[in-house]
């Protein structure tokens, strides 16, 4: 497996390969975010495909709980891996790592990421790297599904947070 920041022409393939819930895309958004500096979008690659990625956003949690109380603390969001049976086989956990060295290249003093409530199994995992429990709070957002209706939605999150 080998992580590399996301290229223009991998936006397709992480669309075809990596598809996100609904007929949103994100990947779209991600790249655009990465391309404009904000961000910095990572991808896992196994042979050709696309198995995972993740974005770390510079600025932050835009969650107002967490920017209180983690001001300058970039945040890794968006870890995802596709399909299903490639989790418990250190997607996650790479491109976390891979997404820490960009951070400590950027000389920031943390990272954080957040975990549903509800996600224990994800929880663990991030605790085994390190992180530790913050601020809870509510990731909010909207996304369309496949017959073109939007929902709103709210997850009980904890902001967990990793000092380098």
């Amino acid at each position: 497996m080998r992580i590399s920041e996301c290229r223009e022409e991998d936006v397709v393939l992480l669309d075809e390969h990596m598809p996100c819930p609904g007929s949103t895309s994100l990947h779209g958004p991600r790249f655009a975010r990465h391309d404009a500096g904000a961000s910095t979008f990572l991808v896992a690659w196994r042979g050709n495909l696309p198995v995972g990625s993740c974005e770390v956003l510079w600025e932050g949690c835009d969650a107002p709980e967490v920017r209180a109380v983690h001001e300058n603390c970039p945040e890794i969001q968006g870890l995802g891996n596709w399909p299903g049976t490639l989790r418990a086989q250190s997607v996650g956990t790479a491109l976390i790592q891979a997404a820490e060295g960009r951070v400590r290249d950027r000389r920031c003093s943390c990272v954080g990421l957040g975990v549903e409530r509800n996600n224990p199994r994800t929880a663990d995992l991030y605790k085994r790297l390190g992180y530790t429990a913050s601020t809870p709070y509510l990731d909010c957002g909207v996304y369309r599904d496949g017959t073109g209706v939007f929902h709103r939605v709210a997850d009980a999150c904890t902001f967990m947070v990793k000092y380098l």
